[in-house]
């Protein structure tokens, strides 16, 4: 890691800490799914715009850059992927171990980790390229055994 940058998952870790008293408050007064709706709809914005400006600051978007891009996401062992399927359509994984999951576990946010980390990833296909959809049925952090990411290129 370079001097003065924190890794991906410790920034999860940061935001998770300084947000989740704030989600808990709005939800006394609107309703905790009501919070983390508005929360996650926030995140889910951020990251759409976040997958422009990458594809823009790489001059491509296609599925080996965006490839790319989501491997960055496992840096240091945040994730452990099993490849299923990678090709100039097709890139199809199964998170098998997320550390995402269980740092919000260790630090008894889980029931948060969807709206602040997980809602991310469709929109940030959306937004590097619209002709790839994303598809994904199940997460660790909902409690499945393994993520399911499918993303394919269409057009």
């Amino acid at each position: 890691m370079e001097a003065n940058k924190v890794d991906l998952i410790e920034q999860r870790v940061i935001v998770a800490c300084a947000l989740v008293p704030v989600i808990k408050a709005f939800g006394e007064k609107i309703g905790i799914d009501s919070a983390k709706a508005l929360v996650q709809q926030t995140h889910e914005d951020m990251s759409r715009i976040y997958g422009e400006a990458c594809a823009k600051e790489r001059g491509r978007n296609n599925i080996a850059v965006l490839a790319e891009i989501v491997r960055g996401w496992a840096k240091g062992g945040a994730l452990e992927e099993e490849i299923i399927e990678f090709s100039e359509t097709s890139y199809a994984f199964n998170v098998v171990k997320c550390m995402y999951a269980e740092r919000y576990r260790q630090l008894g946010m889980e029931e948060f980790g969807y709206c602040l980390s997980c809602c991310r990833d469709e929109p940030f296909a959306q937004g590097f390229n619209a002709n790839i959809r994303f598809e994904r049925n199940q997460t660790i952090m909902e409690g499945a055994p393994h993520c399911d990411f499918r993303f394919t290129l269409s057009g």
